[in-house]
């Protein structure tokens, strides 16, 4: 049956300007994959489809061009090897040169253009009317963009991922990728590896599954992670965790095989032992009492002989509680402000706490604080050295020196000076002296007199409420709290106390 009426074809597309039998058109949708592009024997372009129009950027039939010439004008086209094709090579011009072909993959850009816009894969069909004579040739385009834009981000990817991989071929066994990691954790070279067998360049042997993964391998099947030995091209050999992840390259199924240098790993895995290890040893031995708590609960991990020798806690007392249950401090808060100190200031110096024994006892304790991480916990190690005794020798010497001084008339100036050294044998002459006002330090030396401060406040000329507040003043600047220590702080300084007030 001949169609003879001109047939419209979809919408936006000029319909065929050449009739076609019914035989014709059931070769062409027989045929068809995607796109259609019909062209007549006179090197015209006469219809296309709409998936054709579309995998050239354009609406009409007419944007393909009026014929093969034309095309050539308005599309550029290159082998994957991004060279162009020449004269004569467009799929069009080989089919009308008479040559039949099943798998062209050609890039598809506009004229002019640098970006490949669309890749396709032609093949070509010949129709012939009843005598046999070709009156119509077809190319049958179908859309590998997506597919090639994909293999090529692998490409890149594969090729500069660090990790070691390479790829085999699984219908003959053989390497055709590897990448600059695998080259480097080896000592390979590219040629020594691309285009040898697995046979040659064994990544199995030594394989933990050696039998398991042969299989795998065999089925085109995924490999799970296993040890192996690489035997290296200078001698020597390189342990590694391999596995195998099956996956096509090209349109041929292949393995992709990756690696982890387990040599690297296991000097990783010894140095952290051996890290570990010393931090044991010297928590331990450490004759300060220490522990380590989560941050998140405050959960005893660890504490050392120290701490139980110290507070009389057992170890199984203590580890696994919770420090704010066991009430190790006696301030209830102690936890809490070592936490803010830390969250604030990233560690805990010289904190003034109150370690608690298991007697009921109290331990005067300087308490130290860092945040440590202990197998991906958020952990704190607190030092709690115990200053009881130092403190309770401070206490009375300064409580005796308080005394001595209520009444110092009876004293000498030599006597007065002696108990300062005493009080406080290292200081140095002078210092923070400078750092005075001239009428700060006239009341500093009239205190250090004995002077009280109605006689002080009569010599100046001033009120009682003046020269008290000079006197707070100095008990800021100096640091001391009692007006006893206050003389002590100016005797160890070298003041003698020979101002007059006036």
């Amino acid at each position: 049956m001949t169609v003879g009426a001109r047939r419209a074809g979809p919408v936006g597309e000029t319909p065929p300007r050449r009739t076609v039998d019914e035989r014709h058109l059931r070769q062409i949708v027989g045929g068809m994959t995607d796109g259609v592009i019909l062209v007549g024997t006179d090197q015209s372009i006469e219809w296309a489809n709409a998936p054709a129009l579309a995998m050239h950027g354009v609406a009409a039939v007419a944007e393909l061009g009026r014929d093969v010439t034309d095309y050539r004008r308005r599309f550029e086209l290159r082998y994957r090897n991004r060279h162009k094709l020449p004269e004569g090579q467009y799929p069009m011009e080989r089919v009308m040169a008479g040559e039949a072909f099943d798998e062209v993959v050609v890039e598809v850009a506009p004229a002019g253009s640098n970006d490949v816009r669309w890749v396709h894969r032609i093949r070509s069909l010949v129709l012939n009317d009843d005598d046999g004579v070709p009156n119509c040739l077809v190319l049958l385009l179908h859309d590998e963009t997506e597919r090639y834009s994909a293999e090529e981000r692998f490409e890149k990817a594969f090729s500069a991922n660090p990790a070691p991989a390479l790829i085999l071929r699984l219908d003959d066994l053989r390497h055709v990728r590897v990448n600059r990691g695998f080259l480097e954790m080896t000592g390979y070279r590219d040629e020594d590896v691309v285009g040898r067998s697995i046979y040659e360049v064994d990544v199995l042997e030594g394989a933990s599954r050696r039998e398991l993964a042969i299989e795998r391998l065999q089925e085109g099947r995924t490999i799970p992670q296993m040890e192996a030995v690489l035997q290296l091209p200078e001698g020597g050999e390189k342990g590694v965790i391999v596995a195998g992840q099956p996956i096509d390259v090209d349109g041929v199924g292949c393995m992709l095989f990756t690696f982890a240098d387990l040599d690297g790993r296991r000097h990783a895995e010894a140095a952290l032992r051996q890290s570990e290890e010393r931090f044991e040893i010297a928590f331990r031995l450490s004759p300060v009492p220490t522990l380590v708590a989560t941050r998140d609960g405050n959960r005893v991990l660890l504490v050392n002989d120290a701490f139980a020798q110290e507070t009389g806690f057992h170890k199984t007392d203590v580890v696994g509680r919770d420090a704010v249950d066991l009430q190790l401090w006696s301030d209830p808060k102690a936890a809490a402000t070592i936490e803010r100190l830390l969250r604030d200031d990233g560690r805990v110096r010289d904190l003034d706490l109150r370690l608690l024994t298991a007697d009921g006892g109290a331990l005067d304790c300087l308490v130290a604080a860092e945040a440590v991480e202990i197998h991906g916990q958020r952990c704190v190690l607190v030092t709690a050295q115990n200053v009881s005794e130092r403190k309770r020798t401070h206490v009375e010497v300064a409580g005796a020196i308080e005394a001595v001084f209520r009444d110092t008339s009876w004293l000498t100036d030599a006597v007065l000076e002696k108990l300062a050294r005493a009080r406080t044998p290292d200081a140095a002459d002078g210092a923070g002296l400078a750092e005075l006002p001239p009428r700060a330090r006239q009341v500093l030396d009239l205190v250090c007199r004995g002077e009280e401060d109605g006689a002080i406040a009569a010599g100046m000329g001033v009120s009682r409420n003046t020269v008290r507040n000079h006197v707070a003043s100095l008990f800021r600047k100096t640091g001391v709290r009692s007006r006893a220590a206050l003389i002590v702080w100016g005797r160890e300084r070298g003041i003698a106390g020979s101002s007059r007030a006036g």
